[in-house]
């Protein structure tokens, strides 16, 4: 049997530091990913990701299992080759979708497109 815990405030154990569960819920990550990029791509760990695509070098699709509830939420991301130093990761759909996120990974000198041995990726917003 489900149950359902309804409640405006969160209070830590004394009784302080209150804070609106609205705030929580809202401020939360609605999708996080580390990823291999290097080879057969894989999730090392993941929140809300039901997919991922290999579209070229450093160019992946994750397909998230719950979507936004508009493309106005802000994501951010990182990576790393190894020895080679970070990398750039660019969201590049050219008009953002509510199911799924393209980016490219880039590296910092040159440019040159490269599959990260890492790649971080959190998202914000709303689900629908």
């Amino acid at each position: 049997m489900a149950s359902e815990l309804r409640v405006n405030t969160l209070k830590d154990a004394a009784g302080n530091n209150s804070i609106a569960t609205s705030f929580v819920a809202g401020g939360s990550a609605k999708m996080w990913l580390n990823m291999n990029g290097q080879g057969t791509i894989a999730s090392r760990d993941s929140l809300n990701v039901s997919g991922l695509t290999d579209n070229a070098t450093g160019n992946y699709t994750y397909a998230l299992s719950s979507s936004m509830s508009d493309a106005n939420y802000a994501n951010t991301a990182m990576g790393n080759e190894g020895n080679a130093g970070d990398i750039m990761i660019d969201d590049i759909n050219a008009v953002p979708t509510t199911s799924a996120i393209r980016v490219q990974a880039r590296a910092y000198a040159g440019g040159a497109t490269a599959d990260p041995d890492f790649i971080y990726h959190i998202v914000h917003g709303d689900l629908a």
